[in-house]
């Protein structure tokens, strides 16, 4: 990223940092754009077409509900910024900032112009979708052109003030920590645990997921209760909604979460293989919990769903697609983490092509 000399030297590093921060982003995300462009291609064309919508709708409404409409979109929008907040300013880079004897206007440009880096695919993205309607041109869009395409701009400045505002908010300063008690003496009595790989498995696995800026706790929380929402809807055939995409998305939920939490898994095995290769202890054991533990969601998940259907229909738990289904899914499950060795491109088609049978047994649940 090539920056003009006539920056601020502080300007052009916030967005070095912003710049760097959307690449690492990207790059984390390369895998699962894969996954879904080659499952929801068509569908996210669908949805780009219909970002700039709302613009447009709201020069047809009155005016309480077009605030509303607009304010839900414009925060909709700077979604991004806030879930991006830590990568961009990292908490030691942040701290750093803070110190150095920069005037406010100086750090207002610069959150400014860090903002507008976020905001530029986003405006490319409102062009786009402006320009379909524009080509489509139906008839009740005719008389409100030039007003929808002012208030789609206006709700993109919006979103664009809010991004600047959170991106502020991540350098003021932390609000000081209430005073510790003082620790009270008492002798030291070492404990060993008595389920010593599970207590090694939470201090170096799950506590770490929810540490700090570590996202992957909650990560793994949202696509839980992703799939746990998808397949209740699927089994209990929610209406206005075909049952074969809620079984594509129950069924791409249930083997996400597998392939998010065996990466995470693994990750951290990575950074911890040093340690774990010089201390006096067997890590094998601990190696095969942390694997395993990334099957508990799905397969609770799986059994969720077991029982609910037999609940409201006993009969269908019977019949043999459901009984495939159940198999295919174990044995995508078990491979998605049993085989570590894949390369990315291909484990992202193993997760491709699990999603597609699970989803084509699942079609035929209700039929």
């Amino acid at each position: 990223m090539r920056l003009p000399r006539s920056l601020s030297p502080y300007l052009a590093l916030r967005l070095r940092l912003a710049h760097h921060a959307l690449l690492q982003f990207a790059a984390s995300l390369a895998s699962s754009m894969e996954i879904l462009v080659f499952l929801a291609g068509p569908v996210l064309l669908g949805l780009l077409s219909v970002i700039a919508l709302p613009g447009f709708l709201a020069v047809r409404l009155p005016w309480p509900a077009a605030l509303g409409l607009l304010g839900a979109q414009a925060l909709l929008t700077c979604l991004p910024a806030w879930l991006l907040r830590k990568r961009l300013l990292p908490a030691p880079i942040a701290a750093w900032l803070r110190q150095l004897p920069l005037p406010p206007r100086l750090r207002w440009q610069a959150d400014v112009a860090v903002a507008g880096l976020l905001m530029l695919p986003l405006g490319l993205a409102y062009a786009v979708s402006a320009t379909i309607w524009l080509l489509q041109s139906p008839t009740w869009l005719r008389p409100i052109v030039a007003p929808g395409i002012a208030t789609t701009i206006a709700a993109w400045l919006l979103a664009w003030l809010l991004t600047t505002l959170i991106v502020a908010q991540r350098l003021r300063a932390p609000r000081p920590a209430q005073r510790a008690r003082p620790p009270t003496m008492s002798a030291y009595v070492a404990q060993r645990p008595r389920w010593r790989t599970v207590f090694m498995w939470r201090q170096l696995f799950w506590l770490p997921f929810w540490r700090n800026e570590n996202v992957i706790g909650l990560q793994q929380s949202v696509l839980l209760a992703t799939a746990g929402a998808s397949m209740l809807a699927w089994l209990l055939r929610a209406p206005l909604l075909p049952a074969p995409l809620l079984g594509l998305l129950a069924s791409a939920s249930l083997v996400i979460v597998t392939d998010r939490g065996d990466k995470a898994v693994r990750e951290q095995l990575a950074v911890l293989g040093p340690t774990l290769n010089a201390w006096p202890l067997a890590s094998s054991a601990l190696t095969r919990l942390a694997c395993a533990a990334s099957l508990l969601p799905p397969f609770a998940v799986l059994l969720a769903g077991a029982v609910l259907l037999y609940t409201i229909d006993p009969a269908t738990l019977q019949q043999r697609v459901s009984k495939v289904y159940a198999l295919t899914a174990s044995a995508a499950l078990l491979a998605i983490v049993g085989l570590p060795r894949l390369t990315a491109r291909g484990r992202v088609v193993l997760v491709v092509l699990s999603i597609l049978a699970l989803s084509a047994i699942g079609s035929e649940l209700w039929n």
